[in-house]
């Protein structure tokens, strides 16, 4: 019940109905005859203002968080429409009902990592497992390209429902800040909520780094109430402040520091190469081994984290070895596989941290030099630009600076806003038309050095204005090395 919503007669009636599958919709001009019409605003729009375009279309309930003029439709009262919206989805949906255990994962790097290498530890344990992420939404019989990272929320209990039906037992999903703050998760009970990282990205939508927190927070505090298990990363700041104000949790993480408890999964990194990791896991009394085909220290905190999920799945330790023939993530160090020996990466950081993590990894790994492609999204945040140039400077003998997705902003002034952090490179090419930049720097490469292009990973367009234009930077490495060498 609902504890916003001004007359709960009527709202137990409504959602009674919706029960009975009375459509719900927060497009007025999707309204049909007899439908509820959510009026949920937006950062530009009241939803109140697209009242009467919905009671025109026929709708014959309103939900909104004011009193407006309705004519003929019933009006209630809902001081978060968004909320009443989860509430709604629940009633219509029967998530509720569901038998699947949800994990949600958050945080500002590796969620699409984290969530592979849980579908891979799961599905090896012999369980169905759907995910909804950044690259695609999927379970068995049924895979879709993801627009959103964390779809609508009406669209999160359909597709949750349809998992059920397809007799998925956990459904993964990664949550993002966006989808936190604007409630698309209402109704949902997470049985794990897993936090990778926080770190500097999206402050032109939140404002400041506390703000960005507090939405991360909420995955825990807030969305829902029947929250089982917190997993949270002791190795980041934000991390154990969490950890400090939130409970039942499994802390995890690769910090020496690490006090072997039950409620600690310290890891300890035996060996990490080109080739691979060899990692130690102790949690309580246990203690076992894994090996992966994954390279980085980053990527060892992210299979600490999915063995985590794991042990509060119930998994024993004789289960988690299974990773060492984990394929990766599409445009996560993805390899870009050629006859001509060349050491090339496309990968999706397109945060400074990311970055500068990834960049990391390779340079531990003794390669002549690294080459870096990179460039900064269009209306996005604009403090960030001149920190992408700094890490790809700070761990680049090659800096290469081109265009990410401009979208509406002037490709130039993206490339001005970042040029301040490129002082003290040692050697710059720009160009601001990415596939000639990316052919530029395989022109650069010797079998010596290792070539990343960052920032759009498993994109296959690139948005320049408002057009989306296909663009893939795997097809066009393949462009490169075919018109360079023949």
């Amino acid at each position: 019940m609902s504890n916003r919503v001004m007359n709960k007669t009527k709202w137990e009636t409504l959602i009674a109905k919706v029960g009975e599958g009375l459509m719900v919709r927060t497009d007025s001009r999707e309204v049909q005859d007899g439908d509820i019409f959510v009026a949920i605003s937006g950062p530009l729009r009241d939803g109140a203002d697209f009242v009467p375009q919905a009671i025109e279309n026929g709708a014959s309930y309103i939900v909104c968080e004011k009193d407006v003029e309705t004519e003929s439709a019933e009006l209630i009262i809902h001081t978060s429409p968004r909320e009443a919206l989860g509430e709604l989805a629940t009633a219509y949906f029967k998530t509720d009902q569901n038998k699947i255990k949800l994990v949600g994962i958050t945080g500002t790097n590796g969620k699409t990592t984290v969530s592979y290498l849980i579908e891979q530890l799961l599905s090896s344990a012999g369980l169905k497992v759907g995910v909804l992420g950044t690259v695609s939404y999927r379970w068995p019989g049924f895979n879709q390209e993801a627009p959103l990272t964390t779809p609508g929320c009406w669209q999160l209990h359909e597709m949750l429902s349809c998992m059920n039906e397809a007799g998925v037992d956990v459904a993964v999903m990664e949550v993002s800040s966006h989808a936190l703050d604007q409630m698309r998760v209402a109704g949902l009970n997470f049985d794990a909520a897993v936090i990778t990282n926080v770190t500097q990205d999206h402050l032109d939508y939140h404002g400041d780094m506390e703000s960005y927190f507090k939405a991360k927070c909420m995955l825990f505090k807030h969305y829902p109430t029947a929250l089982k298990r917190g997993i949270i990363n002791f190795d980041d700041p934000y991390g154990r402040r969490l950890l400090e104000c939130y409970s039942p949790s499994i802390g995890f993480g690769l910090d020496a520091s690490c006090a072997s408890g039950g409620n600690a999964l310290c890891g300890e990194m035996i060996s990490c190469t080109g080739h691979g990791m060899h990692l130690k896991m102790t949690y309580g009394d246990k203690s076992w081994e894994i090996e992966s085909d994954l390279i980085g220290r980053h990527n060892g905190s992210n299979l600490l984290a999915a063995q985590a999920v794991g042990l509060h799945l119930e998994l024993t330790p004789e289960k988690m070895d299974v990773f060492k023939e984990f394929d990766g993530v599409p445009g996560r160090l993805e390899r870009v596989r050629n006859d001509k020996g060349l050491n090339i990466f496309v990968d999706y950081a397109h945060t400074p941290d990311a970055l500068e993590n990834v960049l990391r990894t390779l340079n531990d790994l003794n390669f002549n030099r690294v080459i870096t492609v990179f460039g900064c999204g269009g209306d996005r945040d604009r403090s960030k630009r001149p920190l992408m140039a700094a890490a790809a400077c700070r761990y680049s003998d090659v800096a290469v600076l081109t265009s990410d997705n401009p979208r509406t902003e002037n490709p130039l002034s993206i490339l001005d806003d970042v040029r301040p952090g490129l002082k003290g490179c040692k050697n710059i090419i720009e160009d601001v038309d990415r596939a000639s930049a990316i052919r530029k720097a395989v022109a650069e490469m010797t079998v010596d050095d290792v070539l990343l292009i960052a920032g759009k990973g498993h994109e296959t367009y690139q948005i320049i204005g408002t057009e989306k234009r296909d663009f893939s930077d795997c097809a066009e490495v393949s462009k490169a090395i075919k018109e360079i060498y023949g």
